[in-house]
């Protein structure tokens, strides 16, 4: 996982928490929508864990942690071993 993703993604969930969702246009995505957009398109698996029944729209983030990177290494054929990333999983607590 680099490190300056991670870190990126901890404060815009920060940042957002920080906000509440009394600054969420009406009509679009809530910002706990908007975090989870942003890590998938930077290529990360997301698991939500929700604490309440409220819809999303109405949930703040709490954190944003990382979870298990997948991979596989590849020593034929060179001197260094290649390794592949097959997945990324970032975990968003939620408050609802």
């Amino acid at each position: 996982m680099h490190r300056t993703t991670l870190f990126a993604a901890t404060l815009i969930a920060s940042a957002l928490a920080s906000a509440g969702v009394a600054g969420a246009a009406p009509g679009g995505p809530s910002r706990a929508e908007q975090v989870v957009r942003a890590l998938e398109a930077d290529g990360y698996h997301v698991i939500v864990n929700r604490v309440g029944t409220a819809q999303l729209s109405s949930c703040a983030v709490r954190s944003v942690q990382p979870g298990q990177t997948y991979s596989t290494t590849d020593s034929r054929g060179g001197s260094s071993p290649a390794v592949t990333v097959l997945a990324k999983t970032m975990l968003v607590d939620l408050a609802c």
